[in-house]
């Protein structure tokens, strides 16, 4: 195995909480190690919607005009077509950033921009296919984890361990740390379809003979998100490709002589919607932040921003003791989930009401049944629209980074 690596900040996951808080951390002079199971950051079908809150982070830090020299698209306003009606339901026009709109990017374009500006600062170590596996707790404290790499085993010792390894955390199960789940009555199916230029775009939602699907607009092809009633794959799949190509077709009209593109169900992933959130966030030693500590619904497309916001609040909080050398207490990182858990209980709480009140009914249905009266509400109502746009965009509570840096 070798002898332990030893830094003060060892960080379990390479999304964009985990690279996010990496690089504050290091930029703070924190020996920072990151660590991502995978070889590289290609993985498709992940969120790609990165919100004001996470462009003004941007902004803080500096790298706003590097960063959106990033292939990437702009939505500065939200359409749904509903049975063909075409409603503005969300405008960012007016919310108080320097960025009022939403950049479409791949996340491993996202996270390979953070990799890269990462390496510049000399306390900060990403280690790629390498997996954290198990904590190391001595006298009641986390004092490290144990992995395994593309050289074997090895074992990492820290002053800080934080989980943010995702809705399926490894250290989460090991934590003992209850989860409180608040459940999801949907999944959602991603597939691509090629994009012709003269198709539409800057519609986000379609809600159309009672199905539900999103269309992102990634250059030359469409990610495409179909909502389908929590379990109901099995049955999508029991009645074939061709019966789900009719589907898409009624949910997106303009898309119908594409669905062809889809050969198999192979050509489906199917995201397993969670909403859950840890009662305790910490223990001694060891810290959760984004999915690991509140696993997000896709709706509203915020989970990614709100793990960044984690990572900043801790960021904040955390990084100037640690850089000084002194022992974070119980109290110490407790304050994370203090300042962040009103933001997060409110966010769920809003998605939770949205899937009971849109796609709750007529579960007989293997998409279920959904009900747009909610989305006509808002987008009739000026106040309630500027409101949506305020939790979509900025969250409940927006961090600022920190100014401490080397």
């Amino acid at each position: 195995m070798g002898d332990p690596i030893q830094v003060q900040c060892c960080i379990a996951g390479g999304g964009p909480a985990g690279m996010m808080l990496g690089y504050l951390m290091a930029r703070a002079g924190v020996k920072t190690l990151v660590l991502e199971k995978h070889g590289d950051f290609l993985r498709d079908f992940r969120g790609d919607t990165v919100h004001p809150s996470t462009l003004q982070a941007m902004v803080d830090l500096g790298l706003i005009d590097a960063f959106l020299q990033r292939p990437h698209s702009e939505l500065h306003h939200i359409g749904v077509e509903i049975d063909g009606e075409v409603l503005q339901v969300v405008s960012f026009d007016h919310l108080p950033v320097d960025c009022r709109f939403v950049a479409f990017m791949p996340q491993w374009d996202f996270l390979n921009f953070l990799a890269e500006e990462g390496r510049k600062l000399p306390a900060l170590s990403v280690r790629m296919r390498a997996e954290a596996q198990s904590l190391i707790e001595e006298g009641g404290r986390v004092v490290g984890l144990r992995g395994h790499g593309t050289g074997g085993a090895f074992e990492v010792r820290a002053d800080l361990v934080v989980g943010a390894d995702g809705r399926g955390s490894t250290l989460r199960d090991q934590s003992g740390l209850k989860v409180e789940n608040l459940g999801a009555p949907i999944d959602v199916l991603w597939f691509r379809l090629s994009r012709d230029p003269r198709d539409e775009d800057q519609l986000l939602g379609r809600l159309n003979n009672g199905h539900f699907m999103i269309t992102i607009e990634r250059g030359d092809y469409w990610q495409c998100a179909y909502v389908i009633k929590k379990g109901g794959a099995d049955t999508l799949r029991a009645a074939g490709i061709d019966a789900f190509r009719a589907k898409v077709a009624e949910a997106a009209s303009f898309l119908t002589a594409k669905t062809s593109e889809l050969e198999s169900f192979d050509d489906l992933k199917l995201l397993t919607v969670t909403l859950d959130r840890l009662e305790h966030w910490s223990k001694p030693g060891l810290l959760f932040i984004g999915d690991a500590a509140h696993a997000m619904s896709p709706i509203g497309g915020v989970g990614i921003n709100l793990a960044i916001q984690d990572a900043i609040a801790a960021a904040n909080l955390l990084a100037d003791p640690l850089a000084r050398g002194a022992a974070l207490t119980e109290h110490d990182l407790d304050a994370v989930q203090r300042r962040r858990l009103l933001a997060t209980r409110l966010i769920q709480g809003f998605q939770a009401l949205a899937q009971d009140r849109l796609f709750k009914p007529g579960v007989q249905e293997d998409h279920g049944q959904i009900d747009a009266t909610p989305i006509k509400v808002v987008a009739s109502i000026p106040l309630l629209g500027h409101l949506a746009a305020r939790m979509i965009g900025l969250g409940v509570r927006l961090e600022r980074v920190s100014s401490v840096k080397v």
